[in-house]
């Protein structure tokens, strides 16, 4: 049969026609689906590059705060070893200190013993208190050793100044009220309330001994009243032991 024998037909031309139809729209249907596949696989595509790229920042970000941690971590390791150094340093020198602190108050209560016998009361209660703070461990051997310090400055203080107070006192073997007067660490005398008799104490031969009282009643008088306030500081007569020669 022949190609012109064929169009020829009616019924076979319209039947062709209608197959090239389908086609054709069967094919423009499937290019429109896969340019919708193609768009939305290019969507996603750039939807993951764009997570990619936020991605990518995060990360970065990580990296520089991760390196300034680490830093930060090597500094923070860097100075708990120094600070267990320093703990170390502060352990040695409280093993030193404390049997300094020991030896001092040794020697304060040496000194206080050796010296003239003024606030004796007071000054031995001082130096139990600083014994007694050794054994404690709620003070801190800086404490103590700071306790001791002042107890030196205080003894220290005690020859700068003029000073009176009523004290009981041994003399000749009787126990006497009397008013005491220390000028520093260069004198210390007393005189009776009815100032009948006053006296000093004698170094070299550490005791209580009575003096001529026409000779010192007023200038002892007078440097009481000058401790007290009731009168001006002045020149006093008064006796003191002559220093020790040295060689």
């Amino acid at each position: 049969m022949s190609v012109a024998a064929l169009l020829g037909a009616p019924g076979i031309q319209a039947d062709t026609f209608n197959d090239i139809f389908k086609v054709s729209q069967a094919s423009t249907e499937a290019g429109q689906a896969s340019q919708a596949k193609i768009d939305k696989i290019a969507d996603e595509t750039r939807d993951l590059l764009q997570e990619y790229k936020t991605v990518t920042k995060q990360v970065d970000g990580l990296k520089v705060y991760n390196a300034r941690l680490e830093k930060q971590i090597a500094n923070q390791t860097t100075r708990a070893s120094q600070i267990d150094q320093s703990i170390a340093d502060v352990t040695i020198i409280q093993r030193q200190i404390t049997p300094l602190v020991i030896r001092m108050i040794d020697g304060l209560e040496e000194f206080v013993a050796l010296d003239l016998p003024f606030h004796l009361q007071e000054r031995g209660d001082r130096i139990a208190f600083l014994r007694n703070n050794l054994d404690r461990a709620d003070v801190t051997t800086a404490e103590k050793f700071r306790q001791v310090l002042e107890a030196y400055k205080i003894e220290i203080e005690y020859g700068r100044k003029i000073d009176t107070y009523k004290d009981t006192i041994a003399i000749e073997g009787v126990e006497r009220e009397v008013n005491v007067l220390r000028v520093g660490r260069v004198a210390l005398l007393y005189q009776t309330p009815d100032l009948a008799v006053s006296g000093h104490w004698n170094v070299a031969t550490r005791s209580w001994e009575e003096l001529d009282s026409a000779q010192y009643r007023s200038a002892i008088q007078n440097g009481i009243r000058m401790a007290n306030k009731q009168a001006a500081i002045d020149l006093l007569m008064l006796p003191v032991a002559a220093p020790e020669s040295t060689l």
